[in-house]
């Protein structure tokens, strides 16, 4: 069997992004996922004409496969979830590894459910077993054992015991454009200090991912030219601690509410770079400016938490507080110009419905239109492969 792949194009290749040619051709795997040089060409590749050896092409039979994957999703969240509520993987890092029996005493739970746990495990690619013994897949040794630099049990949790109960008022959310998380009527925003599974999980929670799409960012865009970054709304800290480990001449401040900058603190206090990193208190989204002295600002995941009217005031405020040649990095999962994908930002954009009042997940094109009527100049959109981001937007002040 070979897999025949054609496109027809009714637009010129432009320089530095990829285009199928308008002529139909075989194409390997290896050139359907060549990188795009903007998110612009993140459409769905067309559906493949099979070709059986000997006989005509043939369309593929339509199926529900992909709707009976969408619709059993959550099985493989609320599995994964369960083993992390249950540290399955922190009982198996202990152990080195075990058999099923040696796994249900360490649960405290019967053969029965610990198979089908360790089972469904191993079949996401969180367990690896060898003979009778399971153990934690390298992924699950580095990011889900309690108490590892990274620990990314600490978001699933959070997913799991907000998010997801949150979820099965969707509709409600959707009729209502209300968020299901928390109530508008008695909090002032879903990040306020008095939301006890906020503190207990969320803050946490986004180290691990911000670390790692941190690393992505210093990756695809070069910060030299840059002295001082001003981090607002930069939670823990760990884009400017990753940052600055990476570019050791850049100093770093991160901007964000009185107890968030309390935990930022903490983490800068671990890191080692207490003499190039600190903390300046304060609410973005009020009157005041933001703090001045800075070559560059970056809004790294904050955006879509809130509206347009709130995105371009504090665009401007950012404007207002950069020096001439200043530039601002808006780092985001970005959607397409056409708002049809990717699905990652545009399912984060569903989960602003119900975690916020006004946010949303937004185009490129939006972006670009912000920050150019804000004053902005030589906005660029930079690539990135990572959890909490698909783009960095970078703009200079004139």
């Amino acid at each position: 069997m070979e897999i025949v792949f054609s496109q027809v194009s009714d637009t010129a290749p432009r320089a530095g992004t990829c285009r199928y040619a308008p002529e139909k051709r075989r194409t390997t795997v290896a050139d359907v996922v060549e990188s795009t040089a903007s998110l612009e060409d993140l459409r769905p590749l067309p559906h493949p004409r099979i070709k059986l050896q000997g006989q005509v092409e043939q369309s593929p039979e339509l199926t529900p496969a992909s709707l009976m994957q969408l619709t059993t999703g959550f099985w493989s969240f609320k599995s994964f979830a369960a083993a992390v509520e249950l540290e399955l993987f922190t009982k198996l890092s202990n152990l080195g590894s075990a058999t099923l029996e040696a796994a249900s005493e360490a649960l405290g739970m019967p053969d029965r459910p610990t198979d089908l746990l360790l089972a469904a495990c191993a079949s996401l690619g969180l367990l690896e077993k060898t003979g009778n013994e399971y153990r934690n897949a390298p992924v699950a040794e580095e990011f889900l054992v309690v108490g590892r630099p990274y620990y990314f049990g600490g978001f699933v949790r959070f997913c799991d015991q907000r998010e997801y109960p949150a979820w099965h008022r969707v509709v409600q959310a959707l009729r209502t454009n209300r968020p299901a998380t928390w109530d508008p009527e008695t909090q002032d925003s879903p990040f306020a200090a008095e939301d006890p599974v906020m503190m207990a999980l969320f803050w946490e929670a986004m180290y691990s991912i911000s670390t790692f799409t941190a690393r992505a960012l210093g990756d695809s865009y070069d910060f030299a030219a840059h002295n001082r970054l001003l981090d607002v709304g930069g939670g823990q800290g760990a884009f400017p601690i990753e940052l600055c480990r990476r570019y050791p001449h850049l100093s770093a401040t991160v901007f964000d509410l009185p107890h968030v900058c309390d935990l930022a603190e903490d983490k800068i206090a671990e890191s080692g770079l207490g003499n190039v990193l600190d903390t300046t208190a304060g609410d973005f989204l009020d009157d005041q400016p933001l703090p001045s002295g800075y070559d560059v600002i970056l809004l790294s995941m904050i955006l879509h938490d809130w509206d347009e009217a709130s995105n371009r005031q504090l665009l401007a405020k950012c404007y207002a507080a950069l020096p001439p040649g200043g530039a601002v990095v808006v780092c985001e999962l970005v959607l397409n110009p056409e708002r049809t994908g990717p699905p990652a930002a545009a399912l984060m954009g569903m989960n602003m419905l119900i975690e916020t009042e006004g946010g949303k997940n937004y185009s490129e094109t939006e972006y670009t239109t912000w920050l150019l009527e804000a004053g902005f100049e030589q906005p660029r959109v930079v690539p990135l492969a990572a959890a909490g981001a698909n783009a960095a937007i970078v703009a200079v002040k004139g």
